[in-house]
């Protein structure tokens, strides 16, 4: 079988895979039948997929186990025998089978574990979605993928074709594989921000690499010193208050998603002087502020943000985990909205012109020096217990700009599903796709009770922007 060396960046995220923090990211992928579709139209379509045999990396990709580590090593081999029906699965949900019936079921799958020891990826193909829809459930491991090779994977297999007949599997779009038309996908609103993942991904493949990462983080180390002298008020880096999100967390998730209008969202930013982040990065912080003070657990301090940053060259086909970190202050100590949102964007500009100040070398070594203490707890097993780097992680994805099409059933919403490390309960990242902006909260069921009312509180501070800035 032929073998693959797992880089150290990718690694990482099979050494701290465990019960209570699984380390594979998802995505909830929200369909409308065709018109006339016949009374079997689903079940046909699982029979196809099931059917296909052509799986290229990364689907065909499982751990090599070892005595004592099992599959914690940093290799994978090629499965060239794929049970598709394990991993393809057909299920309904229960009447009425809205919004909450389905939320309740993604939470319960992205709860549970991939099995380590096959290609590590399922799809959950679920039907009973109102009264002609149906939804998509992918998760796949963050060691095989990261947001921006995920969302690239995704959009080689949908087609902008309505007519355009049966559209390929997931798994049958691999590393290298180019669609024959691909959907234009929103320029990145700030630079090129972040994608699906969390903050410790890129910092711990550097620190897996050993001393000859020395020069590169001393020079980091020296710019961010020169830089803090400079502007004197980037976000300090473990200056995260304590608050509901830290801690061990069990096993359980809870998610939760809202969908906004793009075009409403970028006037908020055009109406304010700032950026479609922003606005993301404020209506995160407002619902969390109104969260935390409901349950008696807003700090006096800010919250503090990890915003991850994209690493990838134009062109760049690859797949794995190419990330850096910026951290923000989300000023949940601010009670007005106007001065949150200037808050925000003044400590999230001053973090983006540090980042862009430093040089290419020192961009990925700048990380590891601000997770180099939360790396070495999660790996020694005392995550929850040590300082964090930041509070939360929020990430913006461009996602295409116009509809896409799964065998002529239109794509109606795009949510994306992360991964939580001990000391981090809530992530948040947002899709844009078609005009909207798709919000996925994932948090761990134990630390963040009622994990919803997160989402509504999100759709009632954006009335309130609005009120403040028209």
């Amino acid at each position: 079988m032929a073998m693959k060396r797992v880089s150290p960046v990718d690694a990482a995220w099979l050494l701290i895979e465990n019960r209570d923090t699984p380390m594979h990211v998802g995505a909830l992928l929200e369909f409308t039948k065709p018109e006339g579709a016949e009374p079997d139209y689903l079940g046909k379509q699982l029979e196809r997929m099931r059917e296909e045999r052509r799986i290229p990396r990364p689907w065909n990709l499982r751990p090599v186990n070892a005595p004592l580590v099992g599959p914690r090593v940093p290799l994978m081999r090629e499965d060239n025998d794929i049970d598709l029906s394990y991993h393809v699965r057909h299920l309904a949900l229960p009447q009425p089978g809205g919004q909450r019936e389905l939320g309740v079921l993604i939470s319960r799958l992205h709860s549970h574990q991939l099995d380590m020891y096959r290609p590590l990826w399922e799809m959950h193909l679920i039907e009973g979605l109102g009264e002609n829809g149906f939804a998509m459930y992918m998760k796949i491991h963050h060691s095989l993928i990261d947001g921006v090779s995920g969302m690239r994977l995704l959009l080689k297999t949908l087609s902008t074709d309505p007519d355009g007949g049966d559209t390929p599997a997931f798994w049958t779009i691999g590393e290298g594989s180019r669609p024959e038309k691909p959907p234009e996908v929103a320029e990145p609103d700030d630079s090129g921000e972040s994608l699906l993942g969390t903050a410790v991904g890129s910092a711990m493949g550097t620190a897996l690499t050993g001393a000859s990462t020395l020069t590169s983080l001393g020079k980091a180390a020296f710019e961010l010193g020169s830089s803090r002298l400079r502007e004197g008020d980037l976000a300090i880096p473990y200056g995260a208050p304590d608050s509901a999100l830290g801690g061990r967390l069990g096993g359980q998730r809870r998610f939760a998603t809202q969908q906004y209008d793009l075009e409403e969202l970028k006037a908020l930013a055009a109406a304010s002087g700032g950026t479609l982040n922003d606005i993301v990065l404020y209506l995160s912080s407002s619902a969390l502020r109104r969260y935390l003070k409901e349950h008696g657990f807003l700090p006096a301090r800010s919250l503090t943000a990890g915003v991850p940053v994209s690493l990838r060259e134009a062109g760049d086909e690859s797949t794995g985990t190419s990330i850096a970190i910026v951290v923000t202050e989300l000023a949940t100590n601010y009670g007005d909205p106007r001065e949150r949102l200037e808050a925000i964007q003044k400590s999230m500009s001053e973090a983006k012109s540090h980042v862009n100040s430093l040089s290419p070398s020192a961009k990925e070594s700048y990380s590891l020096l601000l997770n180099a203490p939360f790396i070495t707890s999660l790996l020694a097993g005392l995550g929850g217990y040590a300082p964090v780097p930041f509070n939360v992680t929020i990430s913006n994805v461009p996602g295409p700009t116009e509809p896409l099409y799964f065998s002529g059933s239109r794509l109606d919403r795009l949510s994306p599903i992360s991964l939580l490390p001990h000391g981090t309960a809530l992530n948040i990242t947002c899709v844009s796709y078609a005009g909207t902006v798709n919000f996925g909260l994932t948090g761990a069921r134990d630390s963040l009770p009622h994990l919803q009312r997160l989402a509504i509180y999100m759709g009632e501070e954006l009335e309130i922007l609005k009120e403040a800035l028209f």
